[in-house]
C-alpha cells in the first residue's frame, strides 16, 4: 500500500506539517553528564529525522523530582534549554516541527534520582511494586532499581508542580520549539492522579473524576495561559495498565478530558495505544466516539505500519499516526514509506544509553 494521506500536510493549530507521519517519543538515555543536558550527538540524531511532520521529543523531566531514568534530559537549567536550542535550531535548519514533551514521572522513581534521596512523590502514597528504574548507583553502576515507596504529595505543593510545567514550557518556547505536549500517559504523573487505582486522594483532586482531572487541566490552563493553545498537545493512554496503573473509568475520563480539551483550546491529542504493554484494545466505537468528542488533531500511536496507519487516517479517527521504533532504526523515514523502499532493523540493544552506535549511524537511501 502506498503512503498517500500520510504524505499529505496537515495543519495543527497554527502551525501547518509538511506530512502526518510524527516522530513519537522515544526515550534513549543519551543526555550529557552531569546536568542531563542535551548535546551536539543529540541534535544530529533528530537533524537525522527532520523529515517527519512533526518530532516529538523523547520524555523530558521538568524539575529533579520529576526524573525517573539516569541520562534522561530536563527542561529546568540554562544549560538545559541552551542543549535543548542546539536540538531545535538543528531540526528546524532541515525543515522540520518539534515538538517538547513535558513529563514528570511521580512515582516511577528511585531515592538515587531524587535530590538528597528523598522519596518519589505521588496522588497518594502506594508503591508501583511492578515497575523499576533505571538508575547510576553511586559506584557507577548502571541498573534497574524497584521503584521506592512515593509520598503523597500535600495539596499546597500542587501550584508548585503546575509552575513547573510552566517554567519548561516557556523555556522551550525561547529555544523555539514549535509545540510543547504535556505527558498525561503511561502510568505517569498526570495519570496517576487521573487513575482510580492509584489516586486515593479525599481532597479537591481525588475522589470523583472531575477532582482527579483537576490538576492536568490546571497544568493545561496554565501552559495555554503562557504559551498559547494553539502550541499545546497532550498524551494519553485510555486503558494503559503498565506501571500498575488501574483504572475503573479509563475510557470515561478519556471522553471527559476530550471535552475540556475542547474548552482550552488544546491543539492536538495524541493516544498512545495500550495493546503493547498488555492492555486491553481501543475498539472502533471508542474511537468514533473520542473522534466526535474531540474538536482539534488526533494523532495515535502504537506498532502502526505504512498499511495500518493508512488505513487507520481513511476511518478519519486520527488525523495523524506516529511512529516509534522505525524512526528509530530510519532516519529517513518518510522518503522510504514514499518509495516503497524496505526498512532497516531496530538494533534493540542500543535503544537506552550509550553514543552514536545504534544512534546516529543508520543507514539512509542513496539517491
Amino acid at each position: 500500500m502506498s503512503a498517500d494521506k500520510l504524505l499529505t500536510p496537515i495543519t495543527i493549530g497554527k502551525t501547518t506539517l509538511a506530512n502526518r507521519m510524527i516522530m513519537a517519543p522515544l526515550t534513549r538515555s543519551r543526555a550529557s553528564q552531569p546536568g542531563d543536558v542535551p548535546t551536539e550527538m543529540n541534535a544530529i540524531y533528530y537533524a537525522q529525522r527532520a523529515s517527519a511532520g512533526l518530532i516529538i521529543t523523547e520524555a523530558t523531566q521538568i524539575s529533579r523530582q520529576g526524573q525517573g531514568y539516569s541520562l534522561t534530559p530536563g527542561m529546568y537549567t540554562d544549560a538545559q534549554e541552551a542543549g535543548w536550542k542546539q536540538v531545535v535550531d538543528a531540526v528546524h535548519a532541515k525543515g522540520g516541527k518539534m515538538a517538547m514533551q513535558l513529563w514528570h514521572v511521580g512515582r516511577i522513581s528511585n531515592r538515587h534520582l531524587q535530590e538528597n534521596g528523598a522519596a518519589p512523590v505521588a496522588p497518594s502514597a502506594i508503591q508501583a511494586v511492578k515497575s523499576t528504574s533505571f538508575v547510576i548507583l553511586p559506584d557507577g553502576t548502571p541498573t534497574r532499581a524497584p521503584c521506592d515507596a512515593p509520598r503523597a504529595l500535600e495539596t499546597a505543593e500542587l501550584p508548585g508542580i503546575v509552575a513547573d510545567y510552566v517554567a519548561a514550557a516557556e523555556r522551550a518556547m525561547r529555544a523555539g520549539f514549535d509545540f510543547v505536549e504535556i505527558h498525561s500517559a503511561n502510568g505517569y504523573l498526570l495519570q496517576q492522579f487521573l487513575a482510580t487505582g492509584s489516586n486515593k486522594r479525599t481532597d479537591q483532586y481525588g475522589g470523583k473524576m472531575e477532582n482527579r482531572a483537576r490538576l492536568l487541566l490546571e497544568v493545561i490552563d496554565a501552559v495555554a495561559a503562557k504559551v498559547g493553545a494553539d502550541k499545546v498537545g497532550v498524551r494519553l493512554s485510555p486503558n494503559f495498565v503498565a506501571h500498575d496503573i488501574v483504572d475503573d473509568e479509563s475510557e470515561a475520563m478519556a471522553m471527559y478530558l476530550a471535552e475540556e480539551f475542547n474548552r482550552a483550546g488544546v491543539a492536538y491529542l495524541h493516544i498512545a495505544e495500550p495493546d503493547w504493554a498488555g492492555g486491553q484494545p481501543l475498539s472502533e466505537t471508542f474511537r468514533t466516539d473520542l473522534r466526535q468528542q474531540y474538536r482539534g488533531v488526533i494523532m495515535t500511536c502504537g506498532g502502526y505500519d505504512v498499511q495500518t496507519a493508512e488505513a487507520r487516517l481513511a476511518t478519519g479517527t486520527a488525523d495523524a499516526i506516529a511512529f516509534g521504533r522505525p524512526f528509530i532504526s530510519n532516519p529517513d523515514l518518510v522518503a522510504r514509506y514514499q518509495q516503497g523502499a524496505a526498512l532497516n532493523t531496530p538494533d534493540q540493544a542500543t535503544f537506552y544509553g550509550g553514543d552514536e552506535v545504534g544512534y546516529t549511524d543508520y543507514p539512509i537511501l542513496v539517491t
